[in-house]
């Protein structure tokens, strides 16, 4: 496995756990209240898509020139 390969999979894990972590958050929100729960769950949105992005640069990455 290349290095790209492995730095891939560990980027692709860390969007699925900050969606996971936002979508409690947000329920959380929903169930108890409290308006922290909501800032908490938009910051860990906004990590996410800025981690998507990031993936999207790198399909270029690891390929001969």
């Amino acid at each position: 496995m290349r290095l790209i390969t492995a730095h891939r999979i560990l980027i692709l894990a860390a969007i699925a756990f900050f969606l996971f972590y936002a979508v409690f958050l947000v329920r959380r929100y929903l169930d108890a209240g409290g308006a922290g729960f909501l800032v908490q769950g938009a910051v860990y949105l906004l990590v996410a898509v800025g981690l998507v992005l990031y993936y999207r640069r790198l399909k270029g990455w690891g390929t001969r020139l």
